[in-house]
């Protein structure tokens, strides 16, 4: 297993995320390959999908939705994810406490 890439610039991160719509569940990870799985409930229509990743990184990560912002990928399931007043450390601790 490949660990996840996180880059920590101008007191942001971003890294990769690979989402999974119509899921069962709202749930973060595991980390497949350098990219961390995101199941989503909401469908990937209009924006429902996008809004709910948003919503599910800015509450595990403790910040206000306008912190988080994907910056690329808007349509398909794999995106970079940019989120603001985070460090890197508390994203891979964040993953971690879930995979296990």
């Amino acid at each position: 297993m490949m660990p996840l890439v996180v880059s920590e610039a101008d007191g942001a991160i971003t890294f990769d995320v690979q989402v999974v719509p119509r899921a069962s569940r709202d749930r973060l990870g595991p980390v497949h390959g350098d990219r961390l799985k995101v199941q989503l409930t909401a469908p990937p229509v209009d924006g429902a999908a996008n809004d709910a990743l948003v919503a599910l990184l800015a509450k595990a990560l403790g910040r206000p939705r306008g912190d988080v912002a994907i910056v690329r990928g808007m349509t398909g399931r794999r995106k970079t994810v940019r989120v603001a007043g985070v460090r890197r450390a508390a994203l891979l601790s964040l993953v971690e406490d879930r995979s296990q």
